[in-house]
């Protein structure tokens, strides 16, 4: 009775001006809630709005198997160049479209190049040219187009895809794939590639104009261009120079591009395949007095490499460039569990690595380093004495950066890194190059130090509620993976497998304090488990070394005052407010509600209670 009483004076309360305004009100909310929900869904890997149209879903098919690479850790998508400006649908990525290898620097939505004045060793200035460097097709009679970029981290590579729609129909197949790929080959510092493929599903012919580096309308007065023909073959020539800031000097740069047709036309039904190889010289500062000389020099030299790579197979250039990009990422990092904010994503630990190691020099792999120096750079690479010291770098913002939108960025991050670096005990690793410096990051992200008898892994046990794994630390000529990991309940414990690339040698492990007996590690694919054991004062949370005496005396010399497990540790740092206080909170927190419910029940419940709503007579 007392329900119907109240729901019968409902119409009253409809009456009052306020309860109108209050219900326009939560439906405006429920209608915004609404709209946003949808925009959400109709986003796809948070690169842009979901594409509609025949261009739109050709992309789709074209781009399918890139989301599970990025979901690998293998590729990052990146953003188009619209977006990356703020005028994109869609969320912008945060990389750009970088293919280099210490001497060259692509940009390749810019098209722009960047070159070392002191060659593939590295050392000098890295100068903006205004070189054309890539080719740009532009579709004739397009209807309209959808554009995907991706960065193949393991292959070095900036993938690029576009579906231009050619016919009136809205299937896929009225479009025409042009799919590109640029490297900056990794072994060959002066050369890179950029491979185009068209295929044509439709039936008419599809045309496109090509803007080719060297042409004569794209350099205007800054270089002069050439056609070469040498032995049956001809390539373009190119000769400029790049300014100095507040120098006299100037750096010559010579460019040798393989010549492509102005006009591209691809039949019904057919394909279309061409790679413009490019191979680039520069010298180092020079004064005006020498420009004929060192022209003459750098023209010979670019000539002969050109000569050299066009007779050889363009798949054993692709494949020589993945191999050695491939060798470098047998280590890296992997971020599995993040539970924090301050912590870098996966994503922002695969792109940092490849753009750093994009801007480094290999002197590993050039061919006319001497054997003592390729020796020593060897062993500093196998066993970094003293590297690395202090704290880890995981939650250092600064060297994991969310975002990098320029060449400039990038530059600067990667002399930030080798500072970091060398200050740390790691000047061996930096000066083995793109290899040593992978090591070094490795090395900083998680706090592990090569000692002159070990190898001490000494992050901090506060921050062990994140979970990652460090793999291919080099320990003399093996391969160690070290990784953090959580169990069951969120409690941390350390997980360590060997990869031994030589005969095996003997590894021995043991936790903080080296209170057990250490544990031989093998090359078994389940690996080895330890606790996280927390020591006072607090020293390394794990101790690996070939020397099994060394770490059996390791524990008399520690001199220890406890040894906790890391859950007691936390529970001593963080005890919480003490119990006394909580139980007051309690307290009145009940005797608030209770006192409120008895208000309210004597209000409308009680003898004498006022009806709830109004009714109209």
């Amino acid at each position: 009775m007392w329900l119907q009483q109240r729901l019968k004076g409902l119409p009253g309360l409809l009456s009052s001006s306020w309860a109108r305004r209050l219900l326009l009100l939560l439906a405006l909310l429920l209608v915004a809630y609404w709209a946003l929900g949808a925009a959400r869904a109709r986003r796809g890997l948070g690169r842009g709005a979901e594409p509609r149209g025949a261009a739109a879903l050709c992309l789709q098919a074209a781009t399918g198997a890139w989301r599970a690479q990025a979901e690998r850790g293998d590729a990052l998508p990146l953003p188009l160049p619209e977006e990356a400006a703020g005028g994109g649908g869609g969320a912008p990525g945060p990389g750009l479209a970088l293919a280099g290898n210490g001497f060259l620097l692509l940009d390749v939505a810019a098209g722009r190049l960047w070159v070392s004045a002191a060659g593939p060793g590295g050392g000098g200035p890295v100068l903006a040219t205004e070189y054309p460097a890539l080719v740009r097709l532009r579709a004739l009679g397009g209807r309209g187009e959808a554009r995907a970029a991706l960065a193949a981290l393991r292959d070095g590579a900036v993938r690029r895809v576009r579906c231009v729609q050619t016919g009136p129909g809205g299937g896929a197949g009225d479009c025409v794939t042009v799919r590109e790929e640029v490297v900056a080959h990794r072994s060959r510092p002066h050369l890179y590639l950029q491979r185009i493929r068209i295929a044509n599903p439709t039936e008419r012919v599809a045309a496109f104009e090509a803007s080719a580096p060297s042409s004569a309308s794209s350099l205007g007065g800054r270089f002069a261009t050439s056609l070469e023909k040498v032995e049956e073959r001809q390539f373009l020539l190119s000769s400029g120079r790049l300014l100095l800031a507040g120098s006299p000097k100037v750096v010559l740069m010579v460019v040798a591009a393989k010549k492509l047709v102005s006009r591209v036309q691809v039949a019904p039904k057919s394909h279309f395949d061409e790679t413009v190889l490019s191979v680039v010289y520069t010298s180092e500062p020079i004064e005006v007095s020498r420009l004929e000389e060192t022209f003459s020099k750098l023209r010979e030299a670019a000539k002969k490499e050109m000569l050299e790579v066009m007779q050889m197979g363009v798949e054993d250039l692709f494949q020589e460039h993945q191999q050695t990009w491939s060798d470098l990422f047998i280590s890296g990092i992997e971020m599995r569990k993040i539970t924090d904010s301050h912590t870098p994503s996966s994503e922002t630990v695969n792109m940092t690595l490849y753009y750093v190691l994009s801007s480094m020099p290999a002197p590993l792999l050039d061919p006319l380093i001497s054997g003592e120096d390729r020796e020593k750079m060897e062993a500093s690479l196998n066993y970094a004495d003293h590297c690395f010291s202090g704290h880890a770098t995981m939650h250092a913002e600064n060297l994991w950066p969310a975002k990098l939108t320029s060449i400039t960025q990038i530059l600067q991050l990667s002399d930030l890194w080798k500072l970091t670096l060398q200050k740390r005990g790691c000047k061996g690793l930096v000066a083995a190059g793109v290899h040593g410096l992978m090591q070094g990051m490795v090395l900083s992200f998680g706090g592990l130090q090569f000692t002159e008898n070990h190898l001490q892994f000494q992050a901090d046990p506060d921050v062990l509620h994140n979970s990652y794994s460090l793999r291919g630390i080099h320990y003399n000529k093996d391969l160690i993976n070290l990784a953090v990991l959580l169990d069951a309940e969120g409690k941390p414990f350390l997980h360590v497998s060997v990869k031994f690339q030589d005969k095996p040698v003997r590894l021995y492990a043991c936790e903080a304090g080296c209170m057990n007996e250490p544990v031989e590690l093998t090359s078994e694919a389940r690996g080895h488990t330890f606790p996280v054991m927390v020591t006072q004062p607090i020293t390394p949370l794990l101790y690996i070394s070939t020397d099994l005496i060394h770490l059996q005396d390791l524990r008399h010399t520690l001199h220890l005052k406890a040894i906790l497990a890391h859950e007691e540790h936390m529970a001593k740092q963080y005890p919480g407010l003490p119990f006394l206080f909580w139980f007051s909170v309690a307290s009145l927190i009940t005797l608030f509600h209770l006192f409120l419910f008895k208000l309210i029940y004597n209000e409308y419940c009680g003898p004498g209670a006022k009806p709830l709503f109004r009714s109209k007579v």
